[in-house]
């Protein structure tokens, strides 16, 4: 199993970037590698990349405003995902962990390269979504 961890600070509060990442049905307003996301029940979502490709998940935990965690699984990777939220003086830090089983052999470098870009990328769409939104434009 491949494991990355990122950790950010978002200037913006805890109750904000809460929001923001688990309204899964907002996703696509503002995470730029979706085409789109859908709530299948209260503890599933499915998310498509841009060009349609499908990864399902699971929340294994909520702990509101602190913690958010998920199953994933799609045609080339199992895993397990755990966002940590910390509130300090009007900004936010933001911890991920991903541990991901790729089903096809694939170098572990490669796959660490991919999932730290992906954890990336999360973060820097989330902070542009933030600052739209403390502008007073939409999502």
């Amino acid at each position: 199993m491949v494991m990355a961890q990122f950790s950010v600070r978002i200037p913006a509060d805890l109750q904000a970037v809460w929001n923001a990442v688990v309204t899964v049905e907002g996703y696509a307003a503002w995470r730029s590698d979706l085409s789109r996301a859908e709530r299948v029940s209260d503890s599933r979502f499915v998310e498509y990349t841009r060009r349609g490709f499908p990864t399902s998940f699971t929340v294994t935990a909520v702990e509101p405003h602190r913690r958010w965690e998920f199953d994933l699984e799609n045609a080339n990777m199992t895993g397990h995902w755990i966002g940590i939220f910390q509130s300090g003086e009007g900004e936010t830090y933001l911890h991920l962990t991903e541990r991901v089983q790729v089903k096809r052999p694939v170098p572990e470098p490669l796959v660490k390269l991919f999932l730290a870009r992906q954890q990336r990328r999360f973060a820097a769409d989330l902070k542009k979504a933030l600052k739209r939104m403390k502008c007073g434009q939409s999502v």
